[in-house]
């Protein structure tokens, strides 16, 4: 686990540089990987403020960071950049998307398993009670603290698909 730490924190100000970066181009950051390999990725998940992100987002993100990495170098050597929208079956990377999402399905896996000897949920997600995350997992309520989540993201179900076609018909609207 003290490996772990120092990747976390670097990770943490890598996300501190950018996220302004992000932000001033108008979109919300999503989640933010470096992936090893032979080459490195930095993969930047984001999405505008109402939810949407397509290619031309996506490029346009990825103009004002590689403008923004190619001065400010903080990640040490080659890399390939990726930008992309988080996709239907997103990630739930801060505590407001399980809120936001409340009524779809996800699967969360946590940190180390819990007093019920548990490393990974899936069921419905009920929203929040205060910092902790409230789902229904086979008709019963479960309520995981946000600190001891892992990984999480939304499930691709029936109703996730039409509720994403009814978000991308209002948005198509309200930009005509």
């Amino acid at each position: 686990m003290l490996g772990v730490q120092p990747i976390r924190t670097a990770m943490a100000q890598l996300q501190d540089l950018m996220e302004p970066v992000v932000d001033a181009a108008g979109f919300r950051l999503v989640r933010l990987r470096l992936m090893g390999g032979k080459t490195k990725t930095l993969q930047v998940m984001a999405e505008r403020p109402d939810g949407t992100m397509g290619v031309d987002d996506c490029a346009e993100l990825s103009r004002a960071l590689s403008a923004f990495l190619d001065e400010e170098d903080p990640i040490e050597g080659e890399y390939n950049l990726e930008v992309s929208s988080p996709g239907i079956d997103r990630p739930l990377t801060r505590i407001t998307d399980f809120a936001r999402w409340a009524g779809h399905d996800a699967r969360l896996d946590l940190v180390a398993a819990d007093q019920a000897g548990r490393k990974r949920y899936r069921g419905t997600l009920m929203g929040l009670e205060g910092n902790n995350v409230a789902l229904e997992v086979q008709g019963e309520r479960v309520i995981i603290p946000f600190a001891a989540i892992a990984d999480a993201k939304l499930v691709l179900t029936d109703r996730l698909i039409e509720d994403d076609l009814k978000a991308r018909e209002r948005s198509k609207t309200l930009n005509t």
